[in-house]
């Protein structure tokens, strides 16, 4: 199993101590966390990308490009970039980047980001396009980091593309993951074009991915690709001595981000998700939900078998949310280092 460090970025006042991180205060938090995982064991870090909301890493190549000069193994990626707003061609050029600089160690995971309607208007695009606009980027992001030349016939979003390499090439063809998993032209795409699948960090029951992922399963056999597709998750984890410790300090914090969630999603989105509407329940998000806390122990037996439920062999933790202090975030990094992934299978 794969086991990548994931931040959003999120930007909360911690309930338990009153305090707020600025955002620089935030990204070197990422960085220095990231370095940890580095040296502990951890295969990857994934930086997500928001614009205009509380979340504070709006440029995930930027980060990765430092964590890439701190770090010598882990894979740099992100959670997710918005390919649906962004040309791919800057895209491509951004993340090539990182790979030439980091010797080969970037992948993208790409996602619609039609969750955030907001971000649509800032770009100057239309949500009703979204599927489309979507589509073909991937598709052209696809051909640009493959490293070869490419030609591109051009379309009512943007002009063609005549013999371009994308400059400087990437190592070797960059891993594009498709991040989504509610809306099957996602699926459709991902099985098409032989991408891999990376589930959505979200509140609810992750079993309900399960038939996604055998949907996605069955259409990307159909294709004959003769790779075996990897399966990604992302789960929301706090982890301390004693389970005890870890409920209590993150019962609070977990709560915040809820309740950011439920504040900043009707805000950007005219039809937000049912979750909205639910009140926060701490034992049920942590028992039949995404969240893994507790001790050492417990959070290597959640993980191990909410991963085996989704058959997902890289799995995400998001650890830094809510207001977590950075010195906390860095020594739960540094415990699962040394007691979770050493029993994990």
């Amino acid at each position: 199993m794969n086991v990548g460090l994931m931040s959003l970025g999120d930007q909360v006042t911690d309930p338990v101590t009153g305090t707020r991180q600025t955002a620089a205060e935030r990204h070197r938090a990422i960085v220095e966390a990231a370095a940890v995982a580095d040296e502990v064991g951890f295969s990857g870090v994934y930086v997500g990308e928001h614009h205009g909301l509380e979340y504070t890493t709006s440029a995930p190549p930027v980060v990765l490009a430092a964590i890439g000069e701190r770090t010598r193994r882990l894979t740099l990626s992100t959670a997710v970039t918005l390919a649906a707003n962004l040309d791919p061609v800057r895209v491509a050029e951004d993340y090539a980047t990182v790979d030439a600089l980091s010797g080969g160690r970037c992948e993208i995971v790409v996602g619609r980001g039609n969750f955030f309607v907001s971000t649509y208007d800032l770009f100057g695009r239309d949500i009703e396009d979204s599927h489309e606009l979507f589509g073909e980027n991937v598709e052209l992001l696809v051909q640009l980091c493959s490293g070869k030349s490419v030609t591109w016939p051009g379309s009512e979003f943007r002009a063609p593309i005549v013999d371009f390499t994308v400059q400087p090439p990437p190592v070797g063809p960059m891993p594009i993951w498709i991040g989504g998993g509610a809306s099957p032209s996602s699926l459709e795409l991902a099985a098409r074009l032989g991408l891999d699948l990376m589930l959505p960090s979200a509140f609810g029951n992750p079993a309900q991915f399960g038939p996604i992922v055998e949907q996605y399963r069955e259409r990307y056999a159909s294709y004959g690709h003769s790779r075996t597709p990897r399966i990604g998750a992302c789960w929301h984890v706090n982890v301390a001595e004693t389970s005890q410790a870890a409920r209590t300090r993150w019962e609070p914090r977990y709560r915040a981000y809820f309740e950011l969630m439920k504040e900043i999603i009707p805000r950007v989105n005219p039809d937000p998700p049912p979750f909205i509407r639910k009140p926060f329940n701490f034992e049920l998000l942590t028992t039949k939900g995404p969240a893994l806390v507790g001790s050492p122990a417990e959070v290597t037996e959640r993980l191990a078998v909410s991963a085996a439920m989704l058959s997902a062999d890289t799995n995400l933790l998001y650890l830094d949310m809510g207001g977590q202090p950075a010195a906390e975030f860095l020594e739960m990094v540094e415990l699962i280092g040394e007691q979770v992934l050493p029993c994990l299978p």
